[in-house]
């Protein structure tokens, strides 16, 4: 799902590193934290779409982390796991202000399926977005241009979906480094530049995307 970043929240590294990976595969945004402390920070740092939470956290446990991300006032979905499935955990969870419960073990495709839920859910996810003959459907993460279909790569989908939803704002080269891909891009990287030339040689002339120097970019 372009333009979705996800916080995972484990304190096993292997399976922290696992779930983040399978999600980055899919075109996912994601990044990572091994306790409730970094999770808070990054909670608060960062604005997130989705964030998968471990309940079962050593020292500041995923309950607080819950807590203090919705007094925080995050408008990420929260996906909370757990060892425990009992319904009364279930439910002290999502009173805890959770959106959605997945006990462990658990098979991968029904936790990139509940992200994707809960991705749609979230506040700035609206299906659809158009500017002039532009659209990018999300729900079918297809874009078209006057009714044409854009072969686009995931990245350049999640480009183009920032820069539609801006809705003519201008989008800095950082925000679409942090939106599209994730905390461990490098921020002195060409990538966003050739990822948006790409984009524009697909969507063809006329050039709908505006370079606004030493700010970013938007669309016309």
């Amino acid at each position: 799902m372009s333009g979705v970043r996800v916080l995972v929240v484990e304190d096993h590294v292997e399976l922290a590193r696992d779930i983040a990976q399978g999600l980055r595969d899919r075109g996912i945004a994601t990044d990572l934290a091994y306790d409730g402390a970094a999770a808070l920070q990054k909670g608060t740092v960062y604005r997130y779409d989705v964030i998968v939470l471990d309940r079962d956290l050593p020292g500041v446990h995923g309950d607080a982390v819950c807590v203090g991300l919705r007094d925080g006032e995050s408008d990420a979905r929260i996906l909370m796991l757990t060892a425990s499935a009992t319904i009364g955990d279930r439910v002290e969870g999502l009173n805890l202000g959770a959106d959605d419960y997945l006990p462990k073990p658990f098979a991968f495709e029904e936790l990139v399926a509940r992200v994707h839920a809960l991705a749609r859910r979230a506040p700035a996810a609206t299906p659809r977005l158009v500017r002039g003959d532009v659209l990018v459907d999300r729900a079918a993460r297809r874009a078209t241009r006057s009714g044409r279909e854009l072969s686009l790569t995931r990245k350049e989908l999640g480009v183009l979906e920032l820069l539609l939803a801006a809705d003519g704002a201008v989008v800095s080269a950082e925000e679409l480094l942090e939106r599209v891909w994730d905390e461990n891009a490098d921020p002195f990287t060409r990538t966003v530049a050739v990822t948006l030339g790409r984009l524009r040689r697909k969507l063809g002339a006329p050039d709908v995307i505006e370079t606004v120097l030493g700010a970013g970019y938007r669309m016309r």
